[in-house]
C-alpha cells in the first residue's frame, strides 16, 4: 500500500461554502499558485466535474495531467490520476467536517504522489506536505476572502 501524506486546516465558513470553492475548477489558477490552467473535460450526472485537465507548474515539476473525481455526498471529493507526463500516481481527497454548528469547517487533505523519476521516499513525502500545506492555505484564503468581499462581489457565488 502506498504511503500518503495528510494535513488539515480550519476555515471560517460553512462546509458548503468551502466545497463550492473546491468544485470551482475554473478559479484554481487564481488561488492555487501551481495550477496555471484547469479545464473540466467531463461532468457527472449531478453536473459536478468528473474529469479535469490541469496544467501544473510547481517549479521543478511541470506537468499536464488529467484527474478523475469522485464526489461522496456534500462533504468529500477524491481524485485519481488518469494520465500524466511526469506522474505515475496522484491520488488525493478533501474531507470536510462541520464545526461550531456549521460556522467553521475542518478540511482534511490527503495526497499520494508517485513520480516517474526516481525519488527518495522522505523527499517525496516532504514534497507532498508542501503541496498540501500550500493548497490548504490557498483554499482558506480564497474562501475567507470571498466571504469578506460581501454582496455584489464574488461572495455571491458562495
Amino acid at each position: 500500500m502506498a504511503e500518503h501524506t495528510s494535513s488539515n486546516i480550519t476555515i471560517e465558513a460553512a462546509p458548503a461554502e468551502v466545497m463550492r470553492v473546491i468544485a470551482d475548477f475554473d478559479s484554481y489558477p487564481a488561488w492555487t499558485g501551481e495550477v496555471k490552467e484547469a479545464e473540466v473535460l467531463a461532468k457527472d450526472d449531478q453536473g459536478r466535474a468528473a474529469q479535469v485537465r490541469l496544467l501544473l507548474d510547481a517549479g521543478a515539476i511541470k506537468d499536464d495531467h488529467t484527474l478523475a473525481y469522485t464526489w461522496t455526498g456534500a462533504d468529500e471529493v477524491s481524485w485519481s490520476l488518469v494520465k500524466s507526463q511526469m506522474l505515475r500516481a496522484l491520488d488525493g481527497s478533501y474531507r470536510l467536517a462541520s464545526l461550531d454548528n456549521g460556522a467553521r469547517t475542518e478540511v482534511t487533505y490527503q495526497l499520494t504522489v508517485d513520480v516517474k523519476i526516481p525519488m527518495l521516499g522522505m523527499i517525496k513525502r516532504k514534497a507532498e506536505k508542501v503541496i498540501i500545506d500550500r493548497a490548504l492555505a490557498g483554499l482558506k484564503e480564497r474562501v475567507e476572502s470571498l466571504r469578506a468581499a460581501g454582496p455584489g462581489d464574488e461572495a455571491e457565488k458562495l
